[in-house]
């Protein structure tokens, strides 16, 4: 990278904590003043920063709209698909990605199991939204309001003994999904399937998109497959990471061991 680009880039991280000088400025780059003007004209002129009254320089709305505009078009299923194969390729059950639109959770992007005895799922598909470990962890960043709202409207099919079954129990497991950062369906929606799952951040923080393991019993137990917990949210982190522009979690980074609900 050449010297001034570094410079220039260098500008901005100190004005994400605040208005700043022109000496601060040049300060921080540890360069003459004159330099620093010349920098921060150029920002000036492109709209990456912005002179105040005060003469002290902040970031620039065009800044702002260029990052907003980067954001709208990532493809979260873009970003995934390369991870969600490689977690495939290592424990060789089925992998999901899923997004909430229009009051469904839908499959966004699917890597069947290695093994003969799978679930039925295709991409498109919605979810069984009151049971289903990807709808609970998307609808568990709603705001409460809307969380309440929804939980009230929903009808609860018993597809299994262990469905949820009212609107006051789903509310409490959003809850519970919404503190400890991941979800689960063991046997709520076919008992015989069991399904982990963890979200997928963007880069305010809320959850655009969940990702899931799912096995029959006959292939690995409910126990089995939780240990694989650490490595779903590992995954979902990573995602997460490069969606937003963030270094990749490194290995020492991963979660602690899965706790059985």
């Amino acid at each position: 990278m050449s010297q001034t680009v570094d410079r220039a880039l260098s500008i901005l991280p100190l004005l994400a904590e605040g208005p700043a000088s022109l000496e601060q400025v040049a300060r921080r780059l540890d360069v003459h003043k004159s330099t620093a003007l010349r920098l921060l004209r150029t920002l000036h002129e492109h709209g990456i920063v912005h002179r105040q009254p005060d003469h002290r320089y902040r970031l620039g709305a065009r800044l702002f709209a260029l990052a907003q505009e980067a954001v709208e078009n990532l493809d979260v299923r873009e970003i995934a698909h390369p991870h969600l194969a490689e977690l495939n390729a290592a424990c060789g059950h089925t992998v999901h990605l899923a997004v909430h639109e229009e009051n469904e959770v839908l499959y966004i992007d699917k890597f069947e199991s290695r093994y003969p005895v799978r679930m039925y799922s295709r991409i498109g598909k919605p979810v069984a939204i009151t049971v289903a470990a990807v709808a609970k962890l998307l609808l568990a960043d709603l705001p409460e309001p809307e969380r309440r709202a929804l939980a009230a409207r929903l009808d609860y099919p018993q597809y299994t003994a262990r469905s949820t079954p009212n609107a006051t129990a789903f509310l409490a497991e959003l809850a519970t999904v919404r503190e400890q950062g991941w979800a689960t369906d063991l046997g709520g929606h076919e008992e015989s399937i069991n399904c982990v799952a963890a979200p997928i951040r963007g880069t305010d923080g809320r959850t655009i998109a969940a990702m899931s393991v799912s096995a029959p019993n006959v292939v690995v137990s409910a126990d089995e497959l939780l240990t694989l917990l650490p490595r779903v949210r590992h995954t979902a982190e990573a995602i997460s990471a490069e969606y937003a522009g963030r270094p990749r979690p490194t290995e020492e980074e991963r979660p602690g061991p899965a706790r059985t609900p």
